[in-house]
């Protein structure tokens, strides 16, 4: 059974923490999100929890409340979702408009991935292993992802953007999100 309810006609989904992001915009006329790009965040690097990662993506972000920050002072950037170290999922994007994560990126010869796809956030760095509240809570986004739109993929943001990104990174589990979509009745294709 799914913690979530379905996704409503704007893209929102129920049961999901909603904080609208700024850093948005419109999906090219008749697009609609083929590909889920998973992303690892951590703000200070390899820190969890404080909230700055929700600040980034509304653009509040204090560059003086720590060093790092202020290297981040103007960024635009957004996903569609954030997964927490707990598995508490918040929303920042409606799945119907273009969230700004992927960047210049290609997947399977067709560029422009923030164009049809959505980004999923996980609380998390390349060298930290994700805890199974954040597989629990992909699997069951991705189901009910997958269930509104027609979202056939998951890739990494380093399969779209190759030899400049590296995350969801090496600690992410492929297997253990192919297990847990299985188990939950999602097809889906993910990396080999």
């Amino acid at each position: 059974m799914s913690p979530f309810g379905p996704v409503d006609a704007a893209g929102w989904l129920v049961g999901a923490q909603r904080r609208p992001s700024p850093h948005c915009d419109a999906r090219p006329e008749g697009v609609e999100p083929e590909l889920a790009i998973l992303h690892n965040i951590s703000l200070p690097p390899g820190e969890f929890g404080g909230g700055h990662v929700a600040e980034l993506f509304l653009g509040r972000l204090d560059p003086g409340a720590h060093p790092y920050f202020a290297t981040l002072e103007g960024l635009r950037v957004s996903a569609h979702f954030l997964i927490e170290r707990d598995g508490r999922v918040t929303q920042f994007v409606p799945c119907a408009l273009r969230a700004w994560h992927a960047g210049v990126s290609n997947f399977r010869g067709r560029a422009r991935c923030n164009d049809w796809s959505i980004g999923i956030e996980l609380e998390g760095t390349d060298f930290t292993p994700f805890e199974p509240a954040q597989y629990a809570a992909l699997g069951a986004l991705l189901e009910r992802l997958a269930a509104r739109y027609p979202l056939r993929h998951v890739a990494g943001h380093s399969d779209v953007a190759a030899g400049r990104k590296t995350d969801p990174g090496p600690e992410f589990d492929w297997r253990l999100l192919r297990s847990v979509l299985a188990a939950r009745g999602a097809a889906l294709e993910l990396p080999a």
